[in-house]
């Protein structure tokens, strides 16, 4: 087993129920709410990895792919969820997606 630590109790800013007619148009009409570590990590496994930019070529090329590429055989090792976090805002993370 994979042995790892606790993340702290922290809250998260997020949007929800922002949306967009299209692909090009700015995605609005949602809110920020905020959400507990335990929101997203209670009672589970998680990898959580951080990438220094969106569009970046050894992220969009490397970094991403290869934890998109061994998600089944992490999660054969007891991960439940794997979260990718950045310093861009979420606007540019939904574009990357």
């Amino acid at each position: 087993m994979i042995e790892g630590f606790k993340i702290p109790q922290v809250t998260f800013r997020i949007r929800e129920g922002d949306t967009s007619d299209n692909e090009i148009a700015c995605a609005i009409g949602g809110k920020w709410i905020n959400k507990s570590t335990d929101d997203f990590f209670k009672n589970k496994r998680v990898i959580l990895f951080s990438l220094p930019g969106a569009f970046t070529p050894t992220c969009s090329s490397q970094q991403l792919p290869g934890f998109e590429k061994n998600a089944d055989e992490l999660k054969k090792l007891g991960i439940d969820e794997i979260y990718c976090c950045s310093v861009n805002d979420s606007y540019v993370m939904n574009a990357w997606a």
